[in-house]
């Protein structure tokens, strides 16, 4: 029995997060096969008892519970050789975001490093390998990318090596160059081999990448003409946009408010000085599960981006935001929340540095309006109307649903 014990003079948090030791026990589980691994917190009697038969195969299908895989089991590639041993699981997925974890000697390498760029290279060949030899470009103008065929993709990149090397201290990248050309010459002819005893799966793979190829271009020439609009048009600011006239970043903010009667209520509550308006209108695209392209053409985000003035996905440079406070403002309501997880889903993906930097912020706009003659309470929640109630007494009161505007 080992014991373990944190010394505070050493160590600014003594607390151990029971949420976070579930995460890492849970991986480790995965990542060695049939090991049993319970944990057990004393404090509150919780406890997670975790033992995986299926390995990485069952960390794969754990990542895609909650997502439609384009074929039920995950393709499991595994070697050794000289000193190295290494295991890749994937699976696709309906959706257009890529998944990968990569681990060395059960280190999670968030940064990547050898092993991963091995796996991208040895996937992307394989898959090009296969549409070029079953002819399923044909008339296309554009083959797909790595990045093309890795839209969707779930996959667990683990390696084990008898002397590795990491960058820097936290060991979160692996920098052994013999590791690239191993892992990369296997996983490209295990594949191939894969595609041809498996001809449905290899075709649906395939074809996914080439619809990304074509997602992408459409996208690259969406991005030109926004460009060539930006030089055309005055400012290339949207028409609904109610601008600040301070001009310095850094002392502005930015309210998306959903609907233009709330946008037009939160103008006339503003400070025009540094507060800007954008009313946001209609049903907002769900753009975790749209391709780029259709991103960058939808009338609802292009306001957004225009207003914003600091690009997209790829071409997104947080130093050029016009503004440094990015404010979601939406009704206290289901229908509110839903939209504002939409948007944040839009930050999260084609705009992270602004969550990044700390730039994105939620409005709390109150829940109710509670009134008795000229007596008023804003109230955020329904304790606090309750409250309000008891203060003002039952006769007379009069309590309102209150909106973001």
């Amino acid at each position: 029995m080992i014991k373990f014990r944190p010394d505070a003079s050493i160590f600014e948090t003594t607390e151990f997060s029971f949420d976070y030791l579930t995460t890492r026990l849970r991986e480790l589980a995965f990542l060695n096969r049939g090991v049993r691994i319970i944990l057990k917190d004393e404090r509150s009697d919780r406890m997670h008892d975790f033992k995986y038969d299926g390995g990485i195969n069952s960390f794969v299908e754990y990542l895609n519970q909650n997502k439609k895989p384009l074929f039920p089991k995950p393709i499991h590639v595994e070697s050794a050789k000289e000193g190295l041993e290494f295991e890749v699981a994937v699976q696709y997925n309906e959706g257009y975001q890529e998944n990968i974890f990569s681990f060395a000697n059960n280190i999670n390498t968030i940064e990547g490093g050898t092993h991963l760029s091995g796996f991208k290279r040895g996937l992307t060949s394989a898959v090009n390998a296969y549409i070029k030899n079953h002819d399923l470009l044909k008339n296309e103008k554009v083959s797909p990318s790595g990045e093309d065929i890795r839209e969707g993709l779930t996959a667990v990149v683990s390696v084990k090596i008898s002397n590795p090397q990491f960058e820097g201290q936290t060991k979160t990248k692996l920098q052994n160059s013999e590791v690239e050309g191993v892992v990369g010459s296997a996983v490209y002819e295990k594949l191939l081999v894969y595609f041809e005893e498996h001809p449905a799966e290899a075709k649906n793979i395939s074809m996914k990448s080439v619809m990304a190829a074509r997602s992408r271009e459409a996208a690259r020439k969406a991005r030109e003409l926004t460009r060539r609009k930006s030089v055309l048009e005055s400012g290339s600011l949207p028409g609904k946009l109610a601008d600040c006239s301070i001009t310095d970043p850094s002392k502005t903010e930015i309210f998306l408010v959903e609907g233009d009667s709330a946008g037009g209520s939160a103008k006339q509550g503003r400070d025009r000085s540094f507060q800007a308006i954008l009313p946001l209108w209609g049903k907002m695209l769900n753009t975790e599960k749209a391709r780029v392209d259709k991103v960058l053409n939808n009338d609802k985000i292009q306001p957004i981006i225009l207003a914003l003035g600091a690009g997209i996905g790829a071409d997104f440079d947080v130093t050029r935001l016009r503004y440094h406070k990015i404010i979601i403002m939406a009704d206290a309501d289901v229908d509110g929340a839903h939209i504002s997880t939409l948007l944040m889903t839009f930050f999260y993906r084609y705009m992270r540095p602004v969550i990044e930097h700390g730039h994105l912020y939620i409005a709390m706009p109150p829940l109710f309006l509670v009134r008795k003659g000229k007596q008023k309470r804003y109230v955020f929640t329904e304790a606090e109307r309750d409250a309000a109630l008891a203060d003002f007494g039952d006769k007379g009161v009069i309590i309102q649903r209150s909106r973001s505007g």
